[in-house]
């Protein structure tokens, strides 16, 4: 089934849990509609002046392009500073080398179109913070708390004995 999107319905909502600086709007005509994509995910933005899409990130498991629909911002990626215009395509591959973030330098707004692979999950990674984001969880993690595999994992008969103990088990042998 085809589902139209018609640009006479659109309505921009700010998006939810935003702060100063990152005060990125969201077409909720998708919601609307009730599409739920499964790979797919895609949102139209609206980016007003002085504001950023997002905190600079890169995603470890989705792809994503963004097309510029109206307007320009300044694209920051791992390469640095480009300005992006109206009718850009920008693809981000997945991994370091696919950071980005947008700013809206201009006096007008910023309108693209946001298109992401999703295969169920994702890890994203915010290099100025330190940050790692599991979705769909939600789960916020410090990149420097990370910890070996075997971490905590030292006196795994002690564990055993535990349990043993607090169950009255005994194996049975034949």
């Amino acid at each position: 089934m085809a589902t139209i999107l018609k640009a006479d319905k659109r309505e921009f909502q700010e998006s939810p849990d935003k702060i100063d600086n990152y005060r990125v709007f969201t077409d909720v005509s998708i919601i609307k509609k009730r599409l739920k994509p499964e790979n797919l995910n895609f949102d139209l933005r609206q980016l007003n002046p002085d504001q950023y899409s997002a905190p600079y990130h890169f995603h470890r498991y989705a792809e994503e392009l963004f097309m510029i629909i109206s307007g320009s911002a300044t694209l920051r990626t791992s390469k640095g500073l480009d300005i992006v215009n109206s009718g850009d395509l920008i693809f981000f591959e997945k991994g370091k080398t696919g950071a980005h973030q947008l700013y809206n330098h201009t006096t007008e707004t910023c309108i693209y179109l946001d298109i992401r692979t999703y295969i169920g999950y994702d890890v994203a990674e915010y290099p100025d913070s330190n940050k790692i984001f599991i979705a769909p969880s939600r789960e916020i993690f410090d990149v420097d708390s990370q910890v070996s595999y075997f971490d905590g994992e030292r006196n795994i008969k002690d564990k055993w004995a535990q349990i043993v103990n607090k169950n009255h088990w005994s194996p049975v042998k034949i």
